[in-house]
């Protein structure tokens, strides 16, 4: 099976959920669920995925495992957008102007002779 990228990881409505669950912090699976609002065998399938994709690290506490995100795939995620950034910024500072151009008031003769 081909390696999924971090969009497709994050395409995925419920992995969504379960990273904006586990944005608090630390969880058991059961916190999780309650969040997510997800089965729990579909959180685990879920987690296994964000898991084995490195968005999730996992941490033995006793009888439990606790699930938390790791910060490089959103950094990794976060570095490529900022590319596509600097682009859409320079265009949306060219469509700025334009507007400011069109609708400022026309300068007439006499204002600028004062």
């Amino acid at each position: 099976m081909a390696q999924l990228s971090n969009f497709e990881i994050l395409a995925d409505p419920s992995r969504r959920r379960i990273v904006e669950a586990l944005r608090a912090g630390e969880q058991p699976v059961n916190d999780i669920v309650k969040q997510a609002g997800i089965h729990q065998s579909g959180v685990s399938r879920h987690l296994g995925v964000l898991q084995r994709s490195g968005f999730v690290s996992v941490r033995p506490d006793g009888q439990r495992r606790l699930y938390a995100l790791r910060p490089e795939p959103f950094r990794e995620l976060e570095a490529w957008l900022d590319t596509y950034r600097n682009l859409w910024e320079a265009r949306l500072d060219r469509f700025d102007a334009a507007l400011v151009r069109r609708t400022s008031p026309p300068i007439h003769k006499e204002e600028t002779d004062q």
